[in-house]
């Protein structure tokens, strides 16, 4: 896939896939709430995670846990506007806003973000138009139902056509909107409304979503899925989210979202090389160089 957006004036690089760093400046956020709470614990993580190798950092000021109720508008701004003003001067990559008020995304983009990662695919009154007026790419996420009631009792026929079908949905509206296709990436939500075993289903069947021909991004770090599944708290689940990001990039998605930057890209570019290694081999053998 061969494909750079223009993030606000900085590129991001989609040709191969890329880690996004999550900075999350909430007190309630279900890994790390708290830990970056203020502009200079912000600016420190932004810079650590750009050394590492994250593409883009993704700036959040409202937690979507299951069952929580949000915040108001004004503290979403007051959380998240200084930071993007502080740490745009201090990292080279794309600063994204993870958000669904259409107010913060265009505070947001005025402070200098570059893309707008909105857990409501823009279903928020307004929001659709607010992202277009931006002329910033956007990502559209599958969620059923809302973060305070979405694990209530998630069901599907079939998820991946559900999910599938959701997003190719969000996308025509979207493109209405006017905001275009080649603007837009889809994230089918993991942990958002979803089962264990949809959360399971749906990585397998994450090519369905790839197919559609844009940027896929997949953001499975420290969720509840690799907690039960492995019978690990929060602080131990570095290994199993590092091999759901390298099963999610085997199955093309382009963008990883994760908090331990340095160890998700590692197993990223592994996976890179390993689906490219039957070219990557002929190149070898032609230049005269070989394995051990």
């Amino acid at each position: 896939m061969a494909i750079e957006l223009d993030c606000g004036g900085r590129g991001l690089d989609l040709t191969r896939p890329q880690v996004m760093g999550i900075l999350n400046v909430t007190s309630d956020s279900f890994s790390d709430g708290g830990a970056f709470v203020g502009v200079d614990a912000a600016i420190d993580h932004a810079r650590r995670m750009e050394a590492e190798g994250a593409a883009v950092i993704d700036v959040g000021g409202e937690s979507t846990r299951p069952g929580s109720r949000g915040v108001s508008l004004q503290e979403e701004l007051d959380r998240v506007i200084p930071v993007i003003e502080a740490i745009r001067d201090v990292v080279a990559v794309p600063l994204s806003v993870d958000t669904s008020k259409p107010e913060v995304m265009r505070e947001a983009a005025a402070a200098g973000a570059g893309l707008i990662n909105d857990v409501m695919a823009l279903r928020r009154e307004g929001a659709a138009r607010a992202a277009a007026a931006t002329g910033l790419p956007v990502c559209l996420m599958h969620m059923q139902g809302t973060p305070r009631d979405m694990q209530d009792d998630p069901r599907y026929d079939n998820v991946v056509a559900a999910v599938r079908g959701f997003l190719l949905e969000r996308l025509e509206a979207a493109t209405q909107a006017g905001i275009p296709r080649q603007r837009l990436i889809l994230d089918p939500g993991f942990g958002f409304g979803k089962t264990d075993i949809h959360n399971a289903q749906l990585l397998r069947g994450l090519d369905a979503i790839v197919d559609s021909g844009l940027p896929v991004l997949a953001g499975l770090s420290r969720k509840s899925l690799v907690g039960r599944v492995l019978g690990r708290e929060m602080p131990d689940r570095l290994a199993g989210s590092v091999a759901a990001a390298a099963l999610a990039t085997w199955k093309g998605a382009r963008i990883i979202r994760a908090h331990d930057v340095a160890e998700t890209l590692d197993a990223v570019r592994l996976m890179e090389y390993v689906a490219e290694a039957p070219g990557l081999e002929q190149a070898r053998l032609q230049q005269g160089v070989r394995g051990v």
